[in-house]
């Protein structure tokens, strides 16, 4: 008898509901051990499972499109089994097919193994799979390698189509798993969670002129300097004056968390967005936020993100300004967390301040800040306190800071 071992869904998940997004395997097919079996979506994150060891893929228990709950039976391996197709395959090998079939037979045996990800990093870059030596198990060709062979220049964007003249069509568009997943944890918000949201103006001028002077020698250490790392910072720094709004309600006791696990959503076009988690921000440097924020959202743009970079966010940063909105209300807060920060589009305003004892007209960058509080959480004066510390900390940022 051949023993057997279950693929199971991790025990671990950051997002409202997982679905199967791809099996990258078929029944019968030979796997190795720690090789990607399986592919799975949740609103936050696609992942690809590992086999748990070598053998061959006997049964599969969910299908695409299937919901898995943690620690679900995902599929069946059959340990020490000889695959369905290896007789075959040996009398194959004993009677050579032409020449001039093998690179057509190598080229859709290739395809048949690339992961949705890869297939996806191919198409929008017009790069044939033929053209990249895998590094994964049995020459696999891995996302890595195809960023890497982009990296290398030798990629050809797609081109841009044209916008189709005359009228849109109306049609049918289905969902797919992570717009489901993102209605479903939206509507549990909001019917969760008392909405109020407060709005501050905030002067960026002292950050700009920050980032004028240090940008070069940041990104000379990787450390892409972008306005959203001085959020991120400042955020982390108003949590001191209102802890609370770090913290999860329950319904007999108000858990604070000691550490702001700072999510920054990054958006995806139309497949929505996902929200990157940097970790115990408060002991971060700028610089040292900086690079952690661009390695998310880099790894997020490539759908390359690990269950690990989703996952314990105490807090959210909607940038909702990098799409062109002034203020943004109520920004629909990230459950179980207590608040979401939104920012909005930096743009040159003319406002009055006080220049040598007098009144003067000036023109600076300003932008729209907000905190969408829970109110089962939070007080205005503990909201405000927070805001008000969130601006100071920006307009005061010292030019000669360097790190």
């Amino acid at each position: 008898m051949t023993d057997t071992t279950n693929i199971v869904m991790p025990m671990e998940q950051e997002g409202s509901k997982s679905v199967v997004r791809a099996w990258l395997k078929k029944v019968g097919d030979a796997v190795k051990r720690d090789e990607p079996i399986v592919e799975l979506e949740t609103d936050k994150v696609a992942v690809e499972v590992p086999s748990p060891a070598d053998g061959v893929l006997s049964a599969i228990a969910l299908n695409e499109g299937d919901e898995a709950a943690p620690g679900a039976t995902l599929g069946v391996l059959s340990l020490g089994a000889m695959p369905a197709q290896s007789a075959t395959s040996a009398a194959r090998t004993s009677t050579p097919s032409p020449t001039a079939h093998a690179p057509a037979q190598q080229r859709a045996d290739s395809e048949q193994r690339l992961s949705p990800l890869v297939k996806r990093l191919l198409s929008e870059h017009s790069i044939s799979a033929g053209d990249i030596a895998g590094s994964g198990r049995d020459g696999r060709i891995t996302h890595e390698d195809v960023e890497a062979f982009i990296a290398r220049g030798k990629a050809k964007p797609s081109p841009v189509k044209p916008a189709p003249a005359g009228p849109v069509k109306g049609g049918r568009i289905s969902h797919d798993a992570m717009r489901k997943s993102i209605a479903e944890h939206m509507s549990r918000s909001v019917a969760t969670a008392p909405h109020v949201t407060a709005v501050f103006e905030a002067d960026f001028s002292a950050i700009a002129a920050h980032r004028g002077k240090h940008k070069g020698a940041y990104a000379i250490a990787g450390a892409p300097l972008t306005y959203s790392a001085y959020i991120v910072r400042a955020a982390a720094e108003a949590m001191k004056v209102s802890p609370n709004v770090n913290a999860r309600w329950h319904d007999d006791f108000l858990e604070v968390f000691e550490d702001a696990n700072i999510g920054m959503g990054v958006a995806l076009g139309e497949k929505g967005l996902i929200v990157p988690v940097i970790q115990r921000a408060q002991t971060l440097s700028l610089k040292e936020t900086a690079a952690k924020l661009g390695d998310l959202t880099d790894r997020a743009r490539k759908n390359a993100l690990k269950p690990a970079d989703v996952q314990g966010g105490t807090f959210t940063i909607s940038n909702h300004g990098v799409s062109g909105s002034l203020v943004a209300t109520p920004i629909i807060i990230n459950q179980p967390q207590s608040a979401i920060l939104g920012v909005g589009k930096l743009e040159k305003r003319v406002v009055v301040r006080e220049i040598d004892g007098g009144d003067a007209i000036v023109i600076r960058p300003m932008a729209y800040v907000s905190l969408t509080i829970d109110h089962r959480v939070l007080d205005g004066h503990q909201t405000n306190a927070w805001l008000t510390r969130f601006v100071e900390v920006l307009e005061t940022w010292p030019l000669d800071d360097a790190q």
